[in-house]
C-alpha cells in the first residue's frame, strides 16, 4: 500500500497561525519535505519546528540556482523543471515505501507555492490532500488592520515580476490589489504604482505575523531593503483615511464631490480625485469623460450630453440626496468652464441646501499646454473661451480687446467646433489691433493624448484652419518670448516686466 501525500499550509509566519489540522498532521507524518534556496535556511521548516516530532525523515528540497546562474540548455525555467522532476521522484520513493509525506509551504500550499510542483507530478499516482492555509495576503491585510474588499469591490492578485507597463494597467482598473513577489522586482512594482497614480495609497508589508515583521506606506521604503518574503499593498478603497472620504462617510444623505480629471490619461490626475472616484456609488458627466474611468461592478455610471449642465448637477444632488455618493467628473480642472460651477449653482437652490458639496482640483489643459513648450504662462494671464453658447460674441470681443490692451497672455479654450469656425478668425484679428504681428502662438490639440501635437506660430500666422474643439491656444504677451535651440525649441514669458512698458 502506497503513502499519502499531503500539501499543508503553514500560514504566514507566525507558528501560532498555523491550522489545528496542519499541526495534527506535520506530528503525525512520517516524512517532512520543505524548501530552501542554497543557504538552507528553511522558514517553512522554522514555522514548523513546534510540531515536529523525534524520529521523522527529512526530505531538504535545496534549489540548485538563481535566474542568473544557469547553463542549462532550457535556461532557468528548464532547470527549475528538471529540479521539480528530481524532487517529485525523492517523495515518490517515500510514498511508493507506504510512508506519510507532509510537503511544508509557507502561506497556503496552492498560492504561489512550491507545493503545488509536487502536487502537478505526484497527484495522478498517489493520494494526495491539500490542507489551506492563511495567505500573505490576508495577513498583510490583518497586520496593517485594513479590509481587502467591501460590498461589489474586485481585489486582484499581480506577481511584481510583470512588466511597470502592465502592472500599472491592472493597478489603474482595480479597487484592491496585492502585489507578490517583491525582492529585485521593487523598483518596477513602485514604478506601477506610480504609473497608475496610485502610490500614495499603497503600502509596504514585509514578514508579516513574525518577529521581523515591518510596514511602510510603499512610497517611503529603501529598494535595497526590500526582502523576496514581502507585498505591496492596496487595500480597500472605501475605508481610506483620506479627509475627503471621511467628510463623504459622515453624510447621511450622501455627497456630491466635482472632481477634474486632469487633460488626458490617467497620470494626469490626483491621487485625491482617484481616491474620491474609488469611493464613489455614482459617477457622472459627458459620456466620453466617463469613458475613461474603469468599470467597476459595485459603480453606476452616468453619461450624458456635454449641453446638459445644470440637468445634469440636479441628477447628482437628487442622487446625494438619496444617500448616494456621487463624483461629478469634469475634463482638466472642474472649475474651469466645467461643471463645478453648474453644481455649485443648482446647488444653491434652497431644496438642496443640506447636500454636501466638494471641489477637487485638476490639472488645467492651459497648463498642460504650456508645460510642453516651456513657460509662456509665466506672468500674468488671462483665460477666456470663445464659445458663445452661454455669451454673447460681443461680450467675448470686448474681453479679447481688454485682454489683449492689458498686455495679458492669454489662455484660449473651446477656440472652435463643428459648428462654429469664424471665431478664430476674428480673435486674431482683434488682437493684432494691440500685438505685435510677431507674437508668439502655441496651439495644443490632445495634449497627453494619441493624437498629441504642439504647434508653435506667430499670432500674424495663426491659420484659423489648424484649430479644432480639441485645440487649446495660448497667445503670448509683449514679453513672450520663442528661442530656438540645439535642444530643442522654448516659448517662454519672463516673471520680470520692463518698467514703462
Amino acid at each position: 500500500m502506497t503513502g499519502r501525500l499531503w500539501g499543508v499550509g503553514l500560514g504566514p509566519g507566525d507558528p501560532e497561525l498555523v491550522t489545528v489540522k496542519a499541526a495534527r498532521l506535520i506530528g503525525a507524518a512520517d516524512v517532512i519535505a520543505f524548501h530552501s534556496a542554497r543557504h538552507g535556511r528553511s522558514i517553512a521548516r522554522s514555522v514548523a519546528a513546534p510540531y515536529l516530532r523525534d524520529g521523522q525523515l527529512e526530505e531538504h528540497l535545496v534549489y540548485p540556482l538563481t535566474v542568473e546562474t544557469t547553463d542549462h540548455p532550457g535556461g532557468y525555467q528548464g532547470a527549475m523543471d528538471d529540479f521539480y522532476a528530481e524532487c517529485a521522484e525523492r517523495l515518490a520513493a517515500h510514498l511508493d515505501a507506504g510512508r506519510e509525506v507532509v510537503v511544508l509551504a509557507e502561506g497556503d500550499p496552492l498560492f504561489y507555492g512550491s507545493y503545488m510542483h509536487m502536487h502537478k507530478r505526484l497527484a495522478d499516482r498517489y493520494e494526495c490532500e491539500v490542507v489551506p492555509g492563511v495567505t500573505s495576503v490576508s495577513a498583510a491585510a490583518a497586520v496593517l488592520g485594513r479590509p481587502l474588499c467591501e460590498r461589489d469591490e474586485i481585489l486582484t492578485v499581480l506577481p511584481g515580476t510583470l512588466p511597470p507597463e502592465v502592472l500599472a494597467e491592472r493597478l489603474r482598473n482595480t479597487d484592491a490589489a496585492a502585489v507578490m513577489k517583491l525582492g529585485r522586482t521593487f523598483g518596477n512594482v513602485r514604478e506601477a504604482f506610480e504609473l497608475a497614480g496610485r502610490l500614495d495609497e499603497a503600502w509596504y508589508v514585509e514578514r508579516a505575523t513574525t518577529d521581523a515583521q515591518r510596514t511602510a506606506p510603499l512610497a517611503d521604503v529603501d529598494p535595497d531593503s526590500v526582502p523576496y518574503f514581502s507585498l505591496a499593498l492596496l487595500p480597500s478603497p472605501l475605508n481610506t483615511t483620506s479627509p475627503t472620504t471621511e467628510q463623504v462617510a459622515l453624510s447621511h444623505k450622501g455627497s456630491v464631490t466635482v472632481v477634474g480629471l486632469g487633460p488626458a490619461g490617467p497620470e494626469w490626475m490626483t491621487p485625491e480625485v482617484r481616491s474620491a472616484i474609488a469611493t464613489a456609488d455614482d459617477l457622472i458627466g459627458y459620456g466620453p469623460y466617463v469613458d475613461r474611468l474603469p468599470d467597476r461592478a459595485r459603480q453606476r455610471k452616468h453619461g450624458s450630453d456635454n449641453r446638459v449642465e445644470s440637468e445634469r448637477a440636479a441628477f447628482a444632488l437628487d442622487l446625494a440626496r438619496k444617500g448616494s455618493r456621487v463624483v461629478v467628473v469634469s475634463s482638466g480642472d472642474p472649475g474651469v468652464f466645467a461643471m463645478a460651477s453648474a453644481v455649485t449653482e443648482v446647488a444653491s437652490e434652497p431644496e438642496y441646501a443640506d447636500i454636501a458639496v466638494h471641489v477637487l482640483p485638476g490639472m488645467t489643459a492651459a497648463q498642460a499646454v504650456a508645460s510642453r513648450v516651456g513657460a509662456p504662462l509665466g506672468h500674468d494671464y488671462c483665460v477666456l473661451s470663445l464659445s458663445d453658447r452661454l455669451k454673447p460674441w460681443e461680450v467675448i470681443a470686448a474681453r479679447l480687446s481688454a485682454a489683449a490692451a492689458a498686455d495679458l497672455a492669454i489662455a484660449i479654450y473651446n477656440p472652435a467646433s463643428k459648428s462654429r469656425t469664424w471665431q478664430v478668425g476674428a480673435t486674431r484679428d482683434l488682437l493684432l489691433e494691440h500685438r505685435s504681428p510677431e507674437t508668439p502662438v502655441v496651439i495644443g490639440r490632445d495634449v497627453g493624448g494619441t493624437a498629441e501635437s504642439i504647434t508653435v506660430t506667430t499670432l500674424a500666422d495663426l491659420n484659423p484652419d489648424q484649430v479644432d474643439m480639441r485645440c487649446l491656444l495660448l497667445i503670448g504677451s509683449s514679453q513672450t518670448r520663442t528661442v530656438d535651440r540645439e535642444a530643442g525649441r522654448l516659448v517662454f514669458t519672463p516673471r520680470r516686466y520692463p518698467s514703462g512698458a
